[in-house]
């Protein structure tokens, strides 16, 4: 753990997110291109990606702020209590989509061209990330006595950052391969399912402040896990009869040419 300044105001967390968003973004333009999504397209995907993450991290503070003030109401709704990424990840992709939607006709691609490639960025991302939130000491784990552990906060406790960060940069390893090599497109429903549980559980290993939803049985993240893994069926779902569409006008389209 180290949250000390390096310098000029600069933390280890904050270089660690700087890289996970610059890997987001390599990804980005590297499988695109593999992929054959029109450039210009990929283009408009990076510079929208840039204003969902900004949003998306304003999206995480107001989430931590609203379960801070649930539990605690007496304290006042106040930003600047931390972030959660769940949080994050919403905001960032209901400002992506709403983007989209706007300009949508005015577009040389489709959200389908990238959709199986949305994940990997985010894994990527978000991998890099906890790792920093291991430099930085947050999202820390319950006290151990013995086994792996980090020194956190007085104690040795089991790390559940780095924990993250291997299942993140696993799947993200997975994901990549599947889409490059066997040009799978339904990473998304994947990704919101095996994450879901896996925050799920992860999240009885936790022992940080993470606010409330009014209860005491689960997390916040639990809750949003519940949502994601439901969520995983509705989006492969609704992906499998896009898709479905597109080949239907794609092939008619081909006939009259």
């Amino acid at each position: 753990m180290y949250p000390d300044e390096l310098f000029l105001g600069i933390h280890l967390y904050g270089v660690f997110i700087a890289v996970g968003v610059l890997a987001c973004l390599l990804v980005l333009f590297y499988m695109g291109k593999r992929k054959g999504v029109n450039p210009s397209f990929v283009d408009f995907v990076f510079y929208n990606a840039i204003v969902a993450i900004a949003l998306g991290f304003l999206a995480a503070a107001l989430f931590q702020a609203t379960y801070n003030y649930i539990e605690n109401p007496e304290k006042g709704f106040k930003l600047g209590g931390g972030i959660t990424f769940i949080g994050g990840l919403i905001g960032g992709v209901v400002s992506f989509l709403a983007v989209y939607f706007i300009f949508r006709k005015k577009l040389s691609g489709s959200i389908l061209d990238i959709i199986a490639i949305a994940p990997c960025c985010i894994t990527i991302a978000h991998a890099f990330g906890r790792i920093g939130c291991a430099f930085a000491g947050c999202c820390y784990g319950m006290e151990i006595e013995s086994g792996i552990a980090m020194y956190n906060h007085g104690a040795w406790r089991v790390p559940t950052q780095l924990y993250e960060a291997t299942f993140l940069f696993i799947l993200f390893i997975v994901f990549f391969y599947l889409v490059l090599r066997k040009d799978f497109k339904y990473t998304l429903p994947l990704y919101l399912f095996f994450y879901g549980v896996f925050r799920f559980i992860i999240e009885y290993f936790r022992d940080d402040a993470r606010g409330s939803v009014g209860t005491s049985l689960i997390s916040p993240s639990q809750l949003w896990s519940i949502v994601m893994v439901v969520a995983s069926v509705v989006v492969f779902l609704i992906l499998k009869y896009a898709f479905e569409r597109k080949k239907v006008t794609d092939k008619a389209e081909n006939e009259q040419v």
